[in-house]
């Protein structure tokens, strides 16, 4: 996707269509659905959950004798609300955590498994009661893909290696021995497999060539087993690094990589105090807007770097860690990154999903992070009690674009102006799934002016018109246990419908999902 600004009107295409039928300081989208040509994978909508905080104990995991419902102390609430939003998959054991973690600790009776201190975390004591057959088990339950990231920066090829084989091989082997040992007859086949994390900052420090060497060492031993093969994804770049992209485009051959992984993190102020999720003023909701819009830049930068060597698309960018870090709720552990959720946060997870649903040609995963009770969750918990975020939501009413087909859109709007400094208002994709119903996710990032805004759609004078809203009065508003209906979708009749076009007044800080339904 290209973004041109023409006389302070900013144009979004992919690509760009023959017309334009905006006039000046007029606010429309155009929709191309004669040059929809690709699938917006379903693996945008993945997820992640690292052994940090409380996502996995206190989150997905309970007690022993906790008297929460529960699958083999599997969280069934948590299980149902995923399940509902058509998670594609999950991403663990980390994240940092996986450049220490060692598998083997993590299997048979969970009396016998060694103690660890997870010493990126908050320095607790990790009992790895929760290890790959309860990962596996999880995944089963919420019928989604295990992507399973690998430690290269403290484990071993042959660490790896034999991993592999104890999920994937059907066979007599000792890894395959062992997993029957272990309860499990038959192999998972694990397809999307993280050769390291980070591996230019917490997964050993590695320069972008080193990396590269390591990685096909990696790969080559990581094995096919029967009809299963892996979709390998290496360890990429740090945001804006985009040399770190070339050198492994460059070194690595592409028939050894299924994708390239990029992480980016929105942050509303700085590193060192990236200010608060709930309390904060206009100046720092713009912050934040600019730092998520910056996706934008770096996928198409990124791909740019890809496109060279891979014009073709054969190798995708996953996404693998992506969302808003702002610091942790005062008098919680601050190695935990427990933060709370809010309307904020909801416009960012939209938009961010609408940069990726345009570049799907290139992007086809990519994983929030992370998924229960740490940075931008889905999910908060406390004991018992359960609740869904305004993230969540855009979740529920995006799941109508996984595995749908892109449908180009222009869009022509004002400018969002705080100070000096302005920001495109609206962002926007379209798709139509298999059933043939179009679907159209639109966002209005100004939190202070609604938008009149026109959408020209050829034929759709016969579908059916429905759509919904996330909004509230504050852009500070969250849920919370004793409220925790202050942000979520509800019905919005403020879309008509002509021949060709459909007008809304969208309001200010809105996320608006229409269908038309065939």
């Amino acid at each position: 996707m290209r973004t041109l600004k023409i006389a302070a009107i900013f144009l979004l295409t992919l690509p760009k269509p023959d017309f334009v039928l905006a006039q000046p300081g007029e606010n429309r989208i155009i929709a191309s659905p004669e040059l929809s040509d690709h699938i917006i994978s379903k693996h945008i909508y993945g997820h992640f959950s690292e052994h940090l905080g409380r996502c996995i104990y206190g989150g997905f995991f309970v007690d022993e004798n906790s008297t929460i419902p529960n699958t083999r102390r599997i969280r069934t609430d948590i299980v149902e609300a995923l399940k509902k939003i058509n998670i594609p998959n999950l991403r663990w054991p980390g994240g940092c955590f996986a450049d220490e973690y060692h598998w083997h600790d993590g299997i048979g009776l969970r009396s016998e498994r060694p103690k660890m201190i997870n010493t990126h975390w908050g320095g607790v004591i990790e009992d790895n009661s929760f290890g790959t057959h309860e990962f596996l088990d999880l995944c089963e339950l919420l019928g989604t893909e295990p992507y399973i990231c690998g430690n290269v920066g403290s484990g071993s090829v042959e660490e790896m290696s034999k991993w592999v084989e104890y999920l994937n091989f059907d066979g007599v082997s000792p890894m395959a021995d062992l997993r029957k040992q272990n309860g499990h007859e038959k192999s998972w086949n694990v397809k999307f497999w993280g050769v390291g994390n980070e591996n230019w900052g917490c997964g050993g420090n590695m320069t972008a060539d080193f990396y590269a060497d390591q990685y096909k060492r990696y790969a080559t031993y990581a094995r096919n087993y029967g009809d299963n093969r892996l979709m390998k994804i290496a360890g990429g770049a740090n945001s804006g690094d985009y040399n770190w992209t070339e050198t492994l485009m460059k070194k690595v051959p592409l028939s050894m990589m299924w994708g390239i992984s990029l992480h980016y993190y929105t942050i509303p102020k700085t590193w060192a105090s990236k200010g608060s999720a709930t309390n904060f003023d206009e100046r720092e909701y713009f912050s934040a807007l600019k730092s998520c819009l910056r996706m934008e830049e770096l996928v198409s930068k990124h791909s740019t770097v890809m496109d060279r060597y891979d014009p073709e698309k054969r190798v995708a960018l996953a996404v693998d860690e992506w969302g808003i870090w702002t610091d942790v709720e005062p008098g919680t552990n601050p190695g935990f990154l427990f933060q709370q959720n809010s309307l904020r946060d909801a416009i960012i997870a939209a938009s961010t999903l609408n940069i990726f649903n345009n570049h799907s040609d290139r992007v086809r995963m990519a994983n929030l992070a992370q998924t229960i009770n740490v940075l931008q969750a889905l999910i908060l918990t406390d004991k018992e009690k359960m609740l869904l975020t305004p993230t969540y939501h855009v979740y529920d009413l995006y799941k109508v674009h996984q595995d749908a087909t892109l449908i180009p859109l222009t869009i022509h709007c004002r400018e969002y102006t705080l100070g000096d400094e302005k920001l495109s208002a609206l962002n926007a994709s379209a798709s139509r799934d298999e059933a043939g119903n179009i679907n159209i996710s639109i966002v209005n990032i100004d939190p202070n002016q609604a938008m009149d805004l026109t959408l020209d759609f050829p034929d759709i004078q016969s579908r059916t018109l429905s759509a919904q809203i996330i909004t509230a009065e504050k852009f500070t508003d969250h849920n919370t246990f004793d409220r925790p209906s202050t942000v979520k979708p509800v019905p919005f009749g403020g879309v008509k419908k002509s021949k060709e076009s459909l007008t809304m007044k969208l309001p200010a800080k809105s996320i608006v999902v229409i269908k038309l339904a065939k």
